[in-house]
């Protein structure tokens, strides 16, 4: 019984630490992020409403499906913290670590038009894949340059 206690004592202690490091890190920055933001708020909305026979219903009436509004611009570091960080934090799947100038060297060297469109379009190098807008497609352009420019500044 004794080992049996130990043992999960350890596990509560493990849990523990594991929230509270996802609690100063992760979570911070999915809870900011716009995306996830609308997606909330989406998901509360009540799901039905009533209507009152001779009372003024126009409010009900069903909403036409309105087009994807596109999104607002972000600011570069903004961004990098929501969609980038996760591969240039990292340098997962080849990507280029913030600051790390060697890496980034050569990419600056192309131009910041081509970086601009290869983070948008995406690319696929040498070195390592770069998905279109990191994988963010709910981002506008604007805001992917802007975290490029961001990354480049802190890599020169």
């Amino acid at each position: 019984m004794l080992v049996l206690g130990v043992l999960v004592g350890i596990a509560v202690l493990l849990y523990v630490l594991a929230r509270i490091v996802a609690a100063n890190t992760q979570e911070k920055h999915v809870v900011s992020d716009p995306a996830n933001q609308a997606v909330v708020a989406e998901r509360i909305q009540p799901v039905a409403k009533v209507a009152i026979a001779g009372q003024d219903n126009s409010a009900l009436a069903p909403t036409p499906a309105a087009s994807a509004a596109p999104a607002e611009d972000l600011g570069g570091e903004e961004v990098f913290n929501m969609a980038c960080l996760a591969c240039h934090g990292a340098g997962v799947a080849g990507a280029p670590k913030m600051g790390d100038k060697a890496a980034w060297g050569p990419r600056i060297a192309k131009g910041a038009e081509t970086l601009h469109k290869h983070a948008i379009e995406g690319f696929q190098g040498s070195a390592g894949f770069m998905p279109p807008k990191g994988g963010r497609a709910d981002l506008s352009d604007k805001s992917i340059i802007n975290a490029v420019d961001y990354m480049i500044a802190g890599s020169k």
